[in-house]
């Protein structure tokens, strides 16, 4: 299906509603920005050919199995969100078949361009890629971004026991930052560290436990300075990175990351982006705001996982001023997102 004629005509003509909301800051003044222009970048879907490839290898929870487009429509347009960008979710995408692997990629990637033909305006694409299977992933990337127009790629932040900054994701990498991609970064649990506690599940330690890892890979590994045209966006807040910032200071102190950090460790964790998906809470935005600019922070829910309202909520109630909630909203996005144009 061809796809994105709708980038300068529907996507635009949808932003240009006149209807607008005004946003009450800290303090009870009236901001100068809608709330209706709001960018998701940590949203999921879940196509019919996913349930029924993936259902065959695991029991899929029962909030994606009964995904639909409308549901997502509809808690966007209850938190003012204008736009969402799809991205799969766990359990991804291979299960040690490349080929069935590649079929199921572009199945979902199909998918997601369909939604953007149908609803326009509503829905961007961070493409999946059937990693870690480097050709098939060179191949979908060629796809996405030629074919399809892809606004970024969908990438893990680790697979089996080969974390992002690991040098046999080079040929990737070395494409993506040629392409000056946006690659979203969405945690998994490692293959080191599944199920370690009775009746704890993954998504609460290890999701951003994993995030750290990839960070700290990706930084201390070198890869962060070698490919400085890609754009990162990394889940919650950034996982327990913020809080660990102290022990990452450190380490950087030693010789042996002097050629990997040329330019110091503070300037490579502020140049990354970070959702603030089930991270709108004042001890997540403590961290994080304390150690990132406003303009590397972006908007995002984890839905169907979560509700986009009470994040829109979170970030009130922190007391971000107009101009940051502002930025977080919906500016930072079309930053990385320039065909989004002025929101």
């Amino acid at each position: 299906m061809k796809r994105r004629t709708f980038v300068a005509s529907s996507v635009l003509a949808a932003l240009a509603n006149p209807a607008a909301a005004a946003e009450t800051a800290p303090g009870g003044t009236a901001s100068p920005y809608r709330t209706d222009r709001r960018v998701d970048v940590h949203h999921h879907f879940c196509p019919p050919s996913y349930i029924a490839a993936v259902s065959e290898k695991v029991a899929l929870q029962p909030v994606l199995r009964n995904w639909t487009p409308a549901k997502s429509i509809d808690d966007m347009d209850r938190s003012g969100v204008r736009m969402a960008m799809l991205s799969i979710t766990n359990p991804g995408l291979s299960f040690g078949d490349d080929a069935a692997a590649g079929r199921l990629t572009r199945a979902c990637n199909e998918y997601a361009a369909e939604l953007i033909g149908t609803y326009p305006g509503r829905f961007g694409l961070f493409a999946a890629l059937p990693l870690p299977d480097i050709d098939g992933t060179l191949r979908e990337i060629a796809h996405a971004f030629d074919v399809q127009r892809a606004d970024g790629v969908g990438v893990f932040t680790s697979y089996g026991q080969r974390w992002l900054g690991d040098p046999f994701f080079a040929p990737v990498f070395e494409e993506l930052d040629r392409r000056k991609a946006v690659v979203f970064a969405h945690p998994t649990a490692g293959g080191c560290c599944k199920n370690l506690i009775p009746d704890l599940n993954d998504t609460v330690i290890e999701y951003g436990t994993d995030t750290t890892r990839a960070i700290a890979s990706l930084v201390f590994g070198g890869a962060a300075s070698r490919y400085r045209n890609i754009r990162f966006i990394f889940s919650h807040a950034g996982g327990t990175m913020p809080f660990l910032i102290g022990r990452f200071v450190n380490l950087a102190k030693d010789a042996r990351f002097a050629e990997r950090l040329p330019g110091g460790l503070l300037p490579e964790l502020r140049r990354f982006n970070y959702d603030v998906a089930q991270s709108a809470n004042p001890g997540a935005l403590s961290s994080l705001t304390q150690l990132v600019p406003t303009s590397q922070i972006l908007f995002g829910t984890d839905f169907p996982f979560a509700a986009g309202p009470p994040h829109v909520e979170g970030l009130r109630k922190y007391g971000l001023g107009a101009d940051a909630l502002r930025a977080i909203d919906y500016g930072n996005a079309v930053t990385l997102f320039p065909r989004l144009g002025e929101l």
